[in-house]
């Protein structure tokens, strides 16, 4: 069954959110550290002080609600989503997955333009957000892609696209899988390039790609190796405390775009609200726990947008040895989180590989 939903915070967990900032016991910090040790104290106040006296959460809600979202339960698991039609009954149905720690406000600002040209499905992962934590072990990323080709049925999509960056890359290549018949093709702005024992002939820019992946293989972040093996030790802290979940999110904000990207406080103050107020701190950890890192089977084209800051960049030559690249793009703007940082490139990007394999101008399959 699916169920209308509508976000309506009780005022009760916004004062109790107002009064755990205002108490908020902060750490010290050394007089040179920048951020040689993570995110500067004097960020995080900025972030904190407009988050508690400055941040209207009720035009964000409001602004989340102009959307149509609904729930419905899938193996057992809650999974919420937006579910946006176009205007164009037979428009592409289009699955957008987001990944961490970001969530569905990482789509509010290509909803509208993708929207002419697509039904959109925007669903929560299991475990993040307004999806809520996920309930028993094994829901790793090949579990989270059979619940959305499970979910694009049951809407009664039978012919659909996927689009997908950090964990949204490896659940959609996995949802055209898990769903091969009906995936018609797969669009990343994340794919990482591992070496393949078959490097000969790259460029010089590829192989600096290239040596950058190793490295960053090599010395695995720190939030990476938290969220794999202790997610239930952290979530203590991020669990109670909103400057402790603000910090361990906005670090990554900063690092993973493009300096010159406008994504706003209060849009950062958003995505982190999803996961305060749903307490999902630690299960969304867990996907990393759960899940195996490779480079899934995607038998559907795939279309690849690199954006300039990303975390690592993509080497074509063996993404081709992987994949049906069908479709690639290099812009040097933007990063890790492109639809937030540069909606106008990415909606366009997205648009043209699917119009690249011929498929807008076919019925989506609607019922």
């Amino acid at each position: 069954m699916i169920k209308p939903f509508r976000l309506d915070v009780p005022q009760a967990d916004l004062d109790d959110l107002a009064d755990r900032l205002a108490r908020t016991r902060w750490p010290d910090e050394l007089p040179d550290a920048g951020w040689d040790y993570g995110i500067p104290l004097a960020r995080v106040r900025e972030l904190a002080e407009r988050w508690r006296t400055g941040y209207d959460w009720r035009a964000h809600e409001a602004e989340l609600n102009r959307h149509p979202q609904f729930t419905t339960e899938i193996d057992g698991q809650n999974v919420h989503f937006l579910h946006v039609r176009s205007a164009d009954p037979g428009a592409l149905p289009l699955l957008l997955v987001h990944g961490w720690p970001g969530s569905v406000v990482e789509f509010l600002d290509v909803i509208e333009p993708l929207s002419r040209d697509f039904h959109l499905v925007v669903p929560s992962i299991p475990g993040f957000g307004l999806s809520g934590p996920t309930r028993e072990r094994g829901w790793s990323q090949h579990r989270v892609a059979a619940a959305f080709a499970e979910l694009m049925a049951r809407l009664g999509y039978d012919r659909y696209g996927a689009q997908g960056g950090d964990w949204g890359s490896g659940i959609c290549r996995a949802v055209a899988a898990a769903a091969p018949e009906n995936v018609v093709g797969v669009h990343l702005n994340y794919l990482p390039t591992p070496p393949t024992g078959r490097e000969e002939g790259l460029s010089e820019e590829d192989r600096a790609r290239l040596d950058h992946i190793r490295r960053f293989a090599a010395q695995r972040p720190g939030y990476q190796v938290l969220q794999a093996t202790r997610p239930q030790t952290l979530s203590y802290a991020l669990t109670d405390s909103p400057v402790g979940q603000l910090a361990w999110i906005a670090e990554k904000f900063t690092e993973w775009t493009d300096p010159r990207s406008a994504i706003s406080d209060d849009r950062l103050l958003t995505n982190v609200m999803l996961y305060w107020l749903t307490a999902t701190a630690g299960s969304s950890a867990r996907l990393t726990r759960e899940s195996t890192f490779g480079s899934p089977p995607c038998p559907a084209p795939v279309g690849m947008a690199v954006f300039a800051h990303d975390i690592v960049l993509s080497v074509r030559p063996l993404a081709e040895q992987l994949y049906d690249i069908a479709h690639w793009s290099e812009f040097d703007r933007g990063g890790h989180f492109a639809a937030m940082e540069v909606p106008d490139l990415f909606a366009d990007d997205v648009r043209a590989f699917f119009a690249k394999l011929g498929a807008l101008t076919a019925s989506g399959g609607t019922r």
